[in-house]
């Protein structure tokens, strides 16, 4: 199983810092996102790594959620649409203005 960690119990586990941070070495090239991932738990440890730059409470215009996003993928739309249909951003109305919730 690519990707996984061996758990205490000697069987391989998707879970955990250590498999979160392979994943990140896996889509990362720096601060660059190589490839939006295609598995759902992997994505979401990439939309929970770009949302560290939402500071929680603020609301940010589009356009700025965009310009964060595209400075590590090209693809600012897709990734801002996952971060809010996966429930880590939110938006008021057809979508002008997002931000993170306060933890």
């Amino acid at each position: 199983m690519h990707g996984a960690a061996i758990g205490y119990d000697g069987r391989m586990t998707t879970d955990g810092p250590e498999w979160e941070r392979r994943v990140l070495d896996a889509f990362l090239d720096g601060e660059r996102l190589i490839r939006i991932p295609a598995k759902r738990k992997k994505r979401d440890v990439i939309l929970r790594w770009l949302l560290r730059e939402f500071t929680p409470g603020v609301e940010y215009p589009e356009s700025e959620v965009n310009r964060m996003l595209r400075r590590h993928h090209p693809d600012c739309a897709t990734l801002r649409r996952e971060l809010f249909e996966s429930g880590y951003l939110h938006r008021r109305g057809g979508g002008g203005a997002y931000w993170r919730s306060v933890d």
